[in-house]
């Protein structure tokens, strides 16, 4: 395995890892719950370093896709710089999620503040990596950078098993 299938595997983590630690965040504030707090301040962090590896591996994956017939440069270029804002917002996110771990355990009067601009910082971070994930599936996913799959299905085009 190398880093493009590295890159293809872990891109998923940041993007469903934001969703879900930003869901039982929100759910543990609702709750009033510590140990769903602790909980959603780990998937996060899961997150963010799921994002770091998606990140460092994108350049090798980019060498691997930039010169295949069909690729957009464009939307390739469009892809990694959403990944950059993706990265800061999640590395942000982590590191406000590791200092609601230590406040959260030493039961100081920051950790609500932290909480809160955590749930704020992961809702802004899940957007980003969310449109980074859409803009990467648009790189080989042609059917849904263009709409084209629809348009031929409605105008009764390609068979199935056409070679073109």
């Amino acid at each position: 395995m190398d880093q493009t299938h590295l890159h293809l595997l872990i891109t998923h983590l940041p993007i469903f890892g934001s969703l879900l630690g930003t869901l039982v965040l929100g759910y543990g504030i609702w709750k009033k719950s510590d140990t769903t707090l602790l909980a959603s301040y780990y998937l996060l962090v899961i997150a963010a370093l799921g994002a770091v590896v998606a990140y460092v591996t994108g350049e090798e994956a980019e060498e691997t896709v930039e010169n295949i017939q069909g690729v957009s440069e464009n939307v390739i270029e469009q892809h990694a710089d959403f990944a950059g804002y993706a990265l800061v917002a999640l590395i942000a996110v982590g590191v406000f999620s590791l200092l609601g771990i230590y406040f959260k355990t030493t039961k100081s009067t920051f950790a609500k503040p932290v909480t809160t601009i955590t749930l704020f910082l992961a809702l802004i971070s899940f957007g980003l990596v969310a449109r980074t994930g859409y803009l990467g599936g648009q790189i080989r996913h042609t059917e849904i950078a263009s709409g084209s799959a629809q348009t031929i299905s409605e105008q009764g085009g390609e068979e199935e098993g056409d070679d073109d």
